[in-house]
């Protein structure tokens, strides 16, 4: 069974199982996260159908995920969570599964669901198998923990990463996960990767910020990718966001929740160039 191990162990987030355990634990207990430890999951209940999580290293951004997956273990156990995470390197095809079957972290071997991959690989020919695409990528990579912490291993996963990132391509990659999904009534989450406006001052970044999250409130795709180019926002995983919002969109998720903003000036105390986070869930 092929294996993609970690790339970014020891990097963006403790390689020692016990430290990353308690990174994450530390990381929903931090004063700008949730605050408490998210419940034990219950059955898959279909009141949430995804979120958007940030991806920088967890001492910079780990709480702010932790809204996103507090939301999602109260939503319930999932049979997939798809990842869809930017393509930082430019490597491997424009949007591409991975060519493992199995994704290890240190805590333990998640399973891809190759057989769901293949059926929408065969309704959208923009998805692609590459191994190049996600080697050294870690938007999807650093999602992985988070998950098993709350869902254990019972659950897999399919990680998408998205180096073409076009409200189009959107919209063609989120048809083809639902039409797969709806057909086989798998219980899934979307799980969108994305950084929101990188290097600049910290109230530069959040009117810039402020415009992108109002388009995805509104599930509005072409007005999130035009905010993005006209207002040059350095957010990082649009096209991800975009896929998650369509998704929303087609299955009816239309109440969508800023969960958390912050910057890594809260942590580090220097507002003068910070890369911003967002916590966004899509509920009925």
């Amino acid at each position: 069974m092929s294996k993609r191990y970690p790339a970014h162990a020891g990097y963006f987030y403790p390689k020692d199982p016990d430290s990353l355990r308690k990174a994450i634990e530390q990381a929903f207990l931090h004063r700008l996260g949730p605050g408490k430890l998210p419940p034990k999951p219950g059955s898959y209940s279909g009141s949430l159908i995804g979120v958007v999580s940030p991806h920088a290293g967890y001492i910079y951004s780990g709480h702010v995920a932790a809204h996103s997956y507090y939301a999602l273990a109260e939503a319930g156990k999932p049979d997939v969570v798809v990842i869809i995470g930017p393509n930082h390197h430019a490597l491997g095809a424009p949007v591409a599964f991975d060519e493992n079957e199995v994704w290890a972290t240190p805590l333990g071997d998640v399973e891809i669901d190759v057989e769901l991959e293949k059926e929408i690989a065969s309704r959208e020919s923009l998805l692609r198998f590459d191994l190049a695409a996600h080697m050294y990528e870690h938007s999807i990579e650093v999602q992985v923990p988070f998950l098993q912490f709350i869902f254990e291993s019972e659950f897999k996963i399919i990680p998408i990463s998205m180096m073409l990132q076009t409200p189009e391509g959107a919209r063609k990659v989120a048809r083809a996960i639902v039409s797969v999904m709806q057909e086989h009534g798998v219980r899934f989450y979307i799980v969108a990767s994305s950084d929101m406006s990188h290097y600049v001052e910290a109230s530069v970044a959040e009117k810039k910020d402020k415009l992108a999250i109002e388009k995805i409130r509104s599930l509005d795709l072409d007005g999130l990718y035009s905010a993005v180019i006209e207002e040059d926002i350095s957010m990082c995983g649009y096209g991800p966001v975009m896929t998650a919002m369509e998704v929303a969109k087609l299955m009816g998720f239309t109440n969508v929740r800023l969960l958390k903003y912050a910057d890594s000036g809260d942590v580090t105390g220097d507002k003068s160039e910070v890369v911003a986070y967002a916590s966004i869930s899509f509920s009925r």
